[in-house]
């Protein structure tokens, strides 16, 4: 199984909306003043748990 029997046109999408997601939780993360936690933990957890970690971010991390 080599990159040519990958079907790309049902992974690219996902690899484009996580990058979208990750790219908006680290801008809000970076302009947002107060967190729920540390700021650079809130970077790892989104940078190193791709898909979910912004969502986590975005549930958890930000303060109403």
């Amino acid at each position: 199984m080599g990159l040519e029997d990958i079907n790309w046109a049902l992974i690219a999408p996902l690899i484009i909306v996580e990058m979208i997601l990750l790219a908006v939780a680290l801008i809000d993360l970076i302009r947002i003043e107060e967190t729920n936690g540390p700021k650079w933990v809130w970077a790892v957890i989104c940078i190193f748990i791709s898909l979910i970690g912004p969502v986590l971010y975005f549930i958890f991390g930000r303060r109403q």
